[in-house]
């Protein structure tokens, strides 16, 4: 048997570029809170002791930027210049204008609608241009590569010890890696190799740091019976990660989304996600694509789909559906089955024009801060209270996140597929 290995990365919210990440989307919750209808464009970039929000808004709501970044920056951990970063004396700048009109032009109205086609509440048309993929496949219990799956996990935990104080020397960037070895058929058998990297004071010592790691972070994530004698652990491989954050590497948003999304496995196109409102298909249409890919895996159609839909800007039906199932073992029901006719069942079971995404996911709500870390795929929707604005008085309602992650369908797609 051949070894077939492959290795996702992910990073912690203290990461330079995951910091503007989560600024972003804390500018888009804190407008839809008070605006569900705010066209928000908003990148962040960081360097050292700076801080700039800038991008295209057009909305009914007051938001205080730099309260946002200050506030971000804090739950984080950057609280203090030794730790390389300072919420309260870094500077905030912002360079912030409105949605171009020509680009609303196709946003307000679709061309379906202007020529008389569809004149429904779904006639808005797609936010840009371009293609967005989803993918699931059955390696984890969340439908979700096992590399990406774990890095995430890593990652998540090595900011969990340094939070509730088990290991209170870590600093808040860090950096987690896992290479999955696979058999013949695709199905991983062993964990090859396990990287983590984290930012740390300056006076502990590194055999410390790889001995509490490991026991803390590694071994409470990592499935004991994934790993032997053979796998390779690295802890801190260059000996010393003092100097971090954007003191250490300046941050952009967007540039995680390999991160984001599936760790370099399916495919990926279109933008980023990250400061987006739903209206830009960078977003939504990836977020559906996630959402179809998933539930047709878990209906039994295949081992792992990959969705590709693609639109044109201000049209609101997508230009095309692509399907890929990699030649994965198909039920008796599909057998002769091409992933052509897969896709056309698709355009059948699914309204994928981007108003009927928006409300079917809830992507009017503020909700988007909490994929700004660990993943956008993968986590188990939730519902939570939060704060929004009606008819100009605050109030508490209860929302969902993350569900696009729902299984929702399963019973749909068997039945248009005779399972």
């Amino acid at each position: 048997m051949s070894r077939r290995l492959f290795t996702s990365e992910s990073v912690t919210e203290g990461h330079p570029d995951k910091i503007c990440d989560q600024i972003s989307d804390g500018v888009l919750d804190a407008l839809l809170a008070k605006d569900p209808h705010s066209r928000v464009a908003c990148e962040t970039c960081t360097t050292t002791g700076m801080i700039m929000v800038m991008g295209e808004i057009t909305t009914e709501a007051y938001v205080d930027v730099e309260k946002i970044v200050r506030e971000t920056l804090t739950e984080i951990g950057y609280t203090r210049a030794k730790y390389g970063f300072d919420s309260e004396t870094c500077s905030v700048l912002t360079a912030i204008h409105g949605q171009s009109p020509d680009i609303a032009l196709g946003v307000d109205h679709s061309l379906e609608n202007k020529s008389g086609e569809d004149d429904s509440e779904f006639d808005t048309g797609a936010g840009d241009q371009g293609m967005m993929f989803g993918f699931a496949c059955d390696e984890t219990p969340e439908l979700m590569p096992m590399p990406i799956s774990l890095a995430n996990k890593l990652a998540v935990q090595l900011t969990k010890v340094r939070k509730d104080g088990t290991l209170p020397y870590l600093r808040a960037d860090g950096k987690t890696q896992v290479t999955v070895e696979y058999d013949d058929d695709r199905n991983p058998v062993r964990i090859d190799a396990i990287v983590v990297s984290s930012q740390h004071s300056a006076d502990v010592e590194l055999e410390q740091i790889r001995e509490d790691i490991k026991k803390n972070v590694i071994e409470p994530i990592v499935p004991a019976n994934l790993m032997d004698e053979n796998t390779k652990i690295f802890v801190n491989p260059t000996g010393r990660f003092v100097i971090g954050g954007p003191h250490g590497d300046t941050g952009l948003t967007g540039r995680k989304i390999i991160v984001d999304t599936y760790g370099g496995r399916g495919a990926h196109g279109g933008g980023a996600f990250s400061g987006k409102d739903s209206s830009k298909v960078d977003r939504s249409a990836a977020y559906a694509a996630r959402h179809i890919a998933k539930n047709m895996v878990a209906a039994g159609v295949a081992d792992q789909v990959l969705v590709q839909l693609s639109y044109a800007i201000g049209i609101a039906e997508p230009l095309s559906i692509y399907v890929d199932t990699y030649g994965s073992k198909r039920p008796a029901a599909l057998e002769g089955m091409t992933d052509g006719q897969i896709a056309e069942h698709i355009g059948k079971l699914f309204d994928l024009r981007p108003a009927s995404i928006v409300r079917r996911y809830g992507l009017k709500n503020p909700i988007f801060e909490a994929t700004a870390s660990y993943g956008h795929f993968g986590n188990r929707p939730y519902k939570k209270t939060v704060k929004v604005w009606e008819n100009g008085v605050e109030v508490e309602r209860e929302i969902e996140f993350f569900g696009w992650e729902r299984l929702d369908a399963v019973e749909q797609i068997k039945k248009e597929f005779g399972l």
